[in-house]
């Protein structure tokens, strides 16, 4: 009701005063329907301010648009050339995000309406007043009539997701678990992070542009919401066997021990009953320190990175607490633990829990330099790690250079959705000229509005069009047939008809949209020149002319919409993880350490720009959303995350060691394991029959966990990197609703 009342105030004191007050029909008609077109045609999201901010930015691209399509009105033939170049431009403009894409209909129908006959270039300079005075007029409207509230910033979600990590970090590090039961704690922190799904966020707050703010800010998004995730593991982690861990470090004495271990396998079995007890009770307490100390670091870093969010401040690059130090430091600990005599070694449950904490932390320091980045607008030398914020130091102009370009392809959904307008357009403009039909915008106006991404959406929207513009033809009809010429009737009839259309209209259907605007434009027309009830007929026409083009371009023209895309691309990038799960696993598993060739990722983060693109559209693009679809962020979000391990997990400095046999077998088939449970989700994404579950690991407890020695903490980090993809993976396949 709101904007049904800002729109049709607009509208109605511009087209009274010119047509009643200096008596100028052409202005006034712009006067009208450029209210009408920025203010219920496109779906401009946002606050009033944001709104109007859109709206003042899209006038004077409104100007050059009904200039060029009164030039081009001279013949058929150059206005439909005019409207395939303009429908594409216009809605491939959706690259920019959501603001843009909402604007583009609307500055489509200014085109629309000075492409047709009569060629009146004289008349150029009303039509530009007309419109001028009808957006300024909607801005300030969408300002000071009844304006929307701003809603929360991302920025601001963002800062509040932040500062509950940083809250369960705190936690975490002293111990404190009294306040809610682990279950509920960590639902309510994997619950936070799912409100940072673009899907649970505005559309005019959704970070979608192709510049480094908007690039940094989604990134810290992700990164908040794995950091959630971590945290919701690390409080209710339950107590597992280790699978992957379970390396015999032979440095020094390694080879000793196993020389030792036949004889000596009893007495250490029998002083691992005696005194289990005491070493999970006392030396878990003092070994675990590091991990609180690194965990109240990490919680420093969350109320630093939400102050700056709130603030508008980057963050500071150093300065308490620094992290990359504190993980090196953190890291080099556990590897002296590891190493040293047996009476050092933490327990493995202290050594698991050091390799969540480890694994955070990351995230943490991604999430800050993500975070440093979006806020500070200017370019930066390059962050490691590279691959990862390979934009901070690429000029803006590059960027959206990349993003343009990246989309002239028939796989991108908004190159295909420019394609399907701008050629059902071109159509309906040749179709609506070589035929000369009366008021022929009508056409292009039914293609305009009634098109939609998939055909089946197409076809429920077109039948009810029709049946509503029957209805809204006959009652118009009627109206003209008793009124007549009486335009003062006709005067009282516009405001009352442009509330109801346009504030129960949304609300009641499209049938019910359709009937009422054309009583609204009937009742406009009658006032500008003589009608009769032929004026309903031409409606009817029209409407079912543009209708029957915009079907058949809608089921010739990439039927299946946004959704084939997004599961194409989110399918081959998670096939696309595959060997870089394996790649990293033989880093780590090389001996000795740093034979191995680091795994490519330049595959991956191809195939990931690919799939957040095809996100970003497909929550972007305009169209129905009434289906049940699977968590894509999700499915981003593990992507990156094996990514980061690709990047950290080799990163530190390992000893010189030898794994046993046993241990890398164990590792290999567990990253087999893995990567078979990717190709299945990766299945499912692409709505394929996923193949049969890959089956479990066996349980297995290493002979030198028995005997004392602790699993070397590469190979830790390993297993909790692979354990937690594993989950992370699986969280993803529940989220599929049965039957899909």
């Amino acid at each position: 009701m709101h904007r049904a009342i800002r729109v049709t105030t607009a509208s109605c004191a511009g087209f009274y005063l010119f047509v009643y007050g200096v008596d100028r029909p052409e202005t006034a008609l712009y006067a009208l329907f450029g209210p009408v077109a920025l203010g219920i045609l496109s779906p401009i999201p946002g606050s009033g301010r944001q709104r109007a901010a859109v709206i003042l930015r899209a006038l004077p691209v409104g100007l050059v648009l009904i200039t060029l399509g009164t030039v081009l009105a001279v013949h058929t033939w150059a206005a439909v050339l005019g409207m395939l170049v303009v429908g594409f431009a216009l809605t491939f403009a959706a690259v920019a995000g959501p603001r843009p894409a909402g604007a583009a209909p609307g500055l489509q129908l200014f085109y629309i309406l000075a492409c047709f006959p009569p060629y009146a270039p004289d008349t150029l300079g009303a039509r530009l007043a007309g419109l001028t005075l009808g957006v300024l007029l909607l801005a300030a409207c969408e300002v000071y009539l009844l304006p929307t509230p701003p809603t929360a910033t991302y920025r601001q979600s963002l800062a509040d997701a932040v500062t509950i990590a940083g809250r369960a970090a705190a936690a975490a590090a002293s111990g404190d678990r009294s306040a809610e039961g682990a279950d509920d704690a960590a639902d309510r922190l994997r619950e936070t992070g799912r409100q940072l799904r673009l899907s649970r966020l505005p559309p005019a707050e959704r970070p979608a542009g192709a510049g480094r703010a908007d690039r940094a800010l989604a990134q810290a998004g992700a990164a908040a919401r794995r950091l959630l995730d971590q945290l919701a593991h690390l409080r209710h982690t339950p107590p597992t066997v280790s699978v992957v861990a379970t390396a015999t470090v032979t440095s020094g004495r390694g080879a000793n021990a196993d020389a030792d271990a036949t004889g000596q396998d009893t007495k250490a079995e029998a002083d691992a009953t005696g005194q289990g007890t005491k070493a999970d009770a006392g030396a878990e307490t003092d070994a675990d320190a590091p991990s609180a100390d690194l965990l109240g670091r990490v919680a420093a870093l969350c109320e630093a990175i939400a102050t700056a969010l709130r603030t508008g401040r980057p963050p500071p690059r150093s300065g308490p607490p620094v992290l990359d130090a504190a993980m090196r430091d953190f890291q080099g600990l556990r590897i002296t633990q590891a190493t040293g005599p047996p009476q050092s070694v933490p327990p493995a449950p202290v050594l698991r829990r050091q390799s969540s904490v480890l694994a955070l932390t990351e995230s943490a320091r991604i999430l800050q330099t993500a975070v440093r980045v979006g806020l500070d607008g200017r370019r930066r030398p390059p962050i490691p790690p590279r691959e990862l914020f390979w934009y901070a130091d690429t000029p803006t102009y590059l960027l959206w250079w990349r993003r343009l370009t990246g989309h002239m392809t028939l796989r991108s959904v908004l190159f295909q959705n420019a394609v399907r307008t701008a050629l059902g357009l071109g159509a309906a403009r040749l179709v609506a000229g070589s035929l000369d039909l009366s008021h022929g915008f009508w056409v292009l106006l039914a293609v305009l509005t009634l098109g939609r991404t998939t055909a089946g959406g197409t076809w429920t929207a077109v039948r009810s069009a029709l049946a509503g513009t029957l209805a809204g033809a006959l009652a118009t009809g009627t109206l003209l047939l008793v009124v007549g010429r009486h335009t003062d009737a006709y005067a009282a009839v516009l405001v009352p008809a442009m509330l109801a259309a346009f504030a129960l209209g949304p609300l009641l259907g499209i049938a019910w949209a359709q009937a009422l605007f054309t009583l609204v434009v009937s009742a406009a027309f009658a006032q500008i020149a003589p009608a009769s009830w032929q004026l309903a007929e031409d409606r009817i026409v029209d409407v079912a002319t543009g209708s029957a083009i915009g079907l058949l371009c809608g089921l010739l023209a990439w039927p299946a919409g946004a959704r084939r895309e997004v599961r194409r691309t989110m399918a081959a990038l998670l096939r696309s993880c595959g060997p870089l799960i394996t790649g990293t696993v033989e880093v780590l598993l090389a001996t000795p350490p740093g034979t191995a060739p680091l795994p490519p990722t330049r595959p991956v983060l191809h195939r990931l720009r690919l799939a957040e693109a095809a996100y970003l559209q497909y929550r972007s693009e305009p169209g129905d959303r009434s289906e049940v679809s699977m968590d894509w962020h999700a499915v981003l979000i593990t992507a990156n995350h094996i990514l980061l391990g690709a990047h950290w997990l080799p990163r530190f400095d390992l000893p010189e060691r030898t794994v046993t046999p046993e241990a890398t077998a164990l590792a290999r088939t567990a990253a087999g394991h893995l990567v078979l449970a990717t190709d299945r989700v990766a299945a499912i994404c692409a709505g394929e029959g996923p193949p049969p579950q890959p089956p479990a690991v066996p349980a297995y407890r290493s002979p030198t966990e028995v005997r004392g020695l602790s699993p070397l903490p590469a190979l830790i980090d390993l297993e909790h990197w692979l354990n937690s993809l594993t989950a992370q993976l699986a969280r993803i396949e529940s989220s599929v609703p049965p039957g899909r």
